[in-house]
């Protein structure tokens, strides 16, 4: 893989999307992140290019994605807005396609199912919750899920369970077939994301990762 340098991140702007921002500038890489309200984002380094755009708006992410050597993204549902997964994630790997970019790391949910999974009967109860009660934002991540399978782009797609937002980090446990514990610091998905992103060690999987 070429050297990562520059990243385009989606959902600096969120909770967790600032935990990865600020491990990414420590490591020092270079950022463009795409931010609806800038105005907002308080985080100021010279490494960081704001792009102000919606992630649902193609030219948004094409200016997002121009002259980056990955894509990150932490982007999440918002309530009562359109639905985000299945059509960021087929604008991002459309794009990384025209320029040329390998690799994709993003987080979702303990609710994706993969035909590798052997969910545990607490991790199966938190997906079947999901199901029933946010059906449609269900079957729109499980569809960006089909995306990534049926496409050609490197990527991971990292599920988490419960986000707990501390600087506290403790050992990273990860599975392919199932979630081990019942939370996730903002801080460890951050590390275990850059990790990813440089070592593909779980490319084109969707692996579970928590805290225990």
């Amino acid at each position: 893989m070429k050297n990562i340098s520059k990243i385009a991140v989606l959902g600096g702007g969120g909770k967790t999307g600032n935990y990865l921002v600020k491990h990414l500038l420590k490591e020092g890489f270079h950022l463009k992140l795409l931010l609806r309200n800038p105005e907002k984002f308080h985080i100021e380094n010279s490494n960081i290019e704001i792009i102000q755009g919606d992630a649902l708006d193609f030219e948004s992410i094409k200016a997002l994605l121009k002259d980056c050597h990955a894509v990150l993204s932490t982007i999440g549902q918002r309530k009562d807005e359109p639905l985000v997964a299945s059509q960021v994630t087929k604008q991002v790997m459309n794009v990384m396609n025209e320029y040329g970019i390998d690799r994709y790391v993003l987080i979702a949910g303990l609710n994706i199912d993969t035909r590798f999974d052997k969910k545990s009967p607490k991790t199966l109860m938190a997906t079947d919750w999901m199901k029933s009660n946010f059906p449609l934002i269900q079957e729109d991540r499980q569809k960006a899920y089909k995306l990534l399978e049926n496409s050609n782009v490197n990527w991971t797609q990292i599920r988490v369970p419960f986000i707990e937002f501390t600087d506290k980090s403790s050992e990273i446990v990860v599975n392919i077939e199932d979630c081990l514990g019942d939370k996730i610091t903002a801080k460890d998905i951050s590390k275990f994301m850059i990790k990813e992103m440089i070592e593909s060690k779980y490319n084109r999987q969707s692996p579970f990762i928590s805290n225990l």
